[in-house]
């Protein structure tokens, strides 16, 4: 009896992905150190978006030599999508070192948009599955939060699993109105007490829990991506060099980047705006006036200057482009013309409305320096700081070099609260500080001197 011979393709099994978010300071951090410190035989690979120019998660996160990856490039609801493909794609290339991924957003986050990577990427969505979406809350602060941010918001209403964490700073009748609030904002998830963020791991991972159905249902609009630009242009172009030429707009720069073979119609706008995030995540290329813009790559024109600004593209055959921009053509009245001043008119243009709005009071400040700093002094300061500015500061974060102690103080806070307790020891390692504060109108030079006045 012959055997038949099967050709059995076996589809290799996603990686599962869990989003860990939460408002600044409900123990996002604290949490991660505890699921990467049990013994559950995972290999976790963590992912880590943090707020502002200067990262600190990295180095208060235990055990993370081979295991962290940061974006640093501040809005994560602009960029992240990119970024997270970037990182996603160089784990890949080192599959047999993991087999489940952690993305920790930043505080100031809404999670849609990283949700949205595993669905609107299609090599994305072949290697990775979305497990769930957890969500820490700072029981003692998250109603003061839930008037101010639309972020905290919409981070409890994305999860399907809620943290209620800090539950010993609130009592028992409290908690009980404050779980209902959640539960009435979310229905679907499951709400979990904690202190410390002193849950289970099977409470966070391996939830199989996100139900693309169910979300789409609460949000018609979960596909409908967000983009870092805002305008595409489309213009068709025969051999010659053409001027791109803006007046002045609202910034000093404007990122673009120029795609060739562009189509007109919604599905080629929709590849072409896709492609263009992956090169919006890329460093821009500073271009000048007079300089020329090369095509397929992220640029960023400098408009610094008085005056009208002329860029140059060269055509070396019959081509359609797509221009994709920070901005719309009509705020720096953008034009394009030939090598005879004919103004060459846009075949299409598509506005790419953002869903979302930035807080420009809110930002974040980063001290970094060497040397030792006095306990009294730094006590003083920092309690000044916090009776005046507490409620305007959502987090504050970081490590520090005290006189006469042999390990590095670490240090988190959450508006007038603060908590800190020695960590690992300085070593041969240089002793050097590093804050870092997160809130609204904060003034930099003024926390610059308090703290420099705390150093022997």
């Amino acid at each position: 009896m012959n055997t038949p011979n099967l050709d059995l393709e076996i589809t290799p099994r996603k990686v599962p992905v869990t989003i860990l978010t939460g408002f600044l300071g409900s123990g996002k951090t604290t949490l991660l150190n505890r699921i990467l410190s049990e013994e559950h035989g995972k290999r976790i690979a963590v992912i880590e978006n943090e707020y502002g120019e200067v990262g600190i998660d990295q180095a208060l996160v235990i055990d993370a030599d081979e295991e962290i990856f940061e974006m640093s490039n501040g809005c994560i609801c602009c960029t992240v999508r990119g970024d997270l493909i970037r990182v996603l794609g160089n784990l890949m290339k080192r599959r047999d070192k993991f087999d489940y991924v952690l993305v920790e957003t930043t505080g100031l986050a809404d999670p849609g948009p990283v949700a949205q990577t595993f669905f609107m990427d299609d090599e994305i969505r072949e290697e990775f599955s979305l497990d769930g979406i957890v969500t820490l809350v700072d029981a003692a602060h998250i109603e003061q939060q839930l008037g101010r941010s639309d972020e905290s918001t919409e981070q409890i209403a994305f999860a399907d699993v809620l943290v209620l964490n800090k539950t010993d700073l609130v009592n028992g009748e409290a908690l009980d109105r404050l779980e209902a609030r959640l539960r009435d904002m979310n229905r679907m998830a499951q709400v979990v007490r904690s202190e410390r963020a002193n849950v289970s791991v099977d409470t966070v991972l391996n939830l199989a829990a996100f139900d693309l159905d169910q979300v789409l249902e609460r949000r018609p609009t979960f596909l409908e991506s967000e983009y870092p630009f805002e305008w595409t242009g489309v213009y068709s172009l025969h051999i010659g060099r053409y001027e791109l030429s803006l007046a002045d707009g609202p910034d000093p720069a404007m990122s673009l980047v120029v795609v060739s073979d562009q189509g007109m119609d919604e599905a080629a706008l929709r590849e072409g705006a896709e492609w263009c995030v992956r090169r919006y995540a890329e460093p821009a290329e500073l271009i000048r006036p007079g300089e020329e813009i090369p095509v397929g790559k992220h640029v960023n024109l400098r408009l610094d200057s008085p005056g009208r600004k002329s860029f140059f593209l060269e055509v070396d055959t019959q081509v359609r482009v797509g221009l994709y921009a920070q901005h719309t053509a009509e705020e720096f009245d953008l034009q394009l013309t030939n090598a005879d001043g004919a103004t060459i008119r846009q075949e299409v243009e598509r506005t790419w409305v953002a869903q979302h709005e930035h807080d420009d009071e809110v930002g974040s400040i980063s001290i970094e320096r060497d040397g030792d700093v006095d306990p009294d002094r730094l006590n003083a300061w920092l309690g000044k700081l916090l009776s005046e500015r507490g409620v305007d500061i959502f987090r504050m974060k970081g490590f520090i070099s005290l006189a006469g102690e042999s390990r590095r103080f670490v240090f988190q806070g959450v508006h007038m609260l603060f908590d800190g307790q020695p960590d690992q020891p300085w070593g041969d390692a240089p002793r050097r500080n590093h804050l870092v504060f997160i809130g609204r109108n904060l003034d930099e030079q003024s926390m610059w001197q308090g703290f420099e006045a705390c150093l022997i």
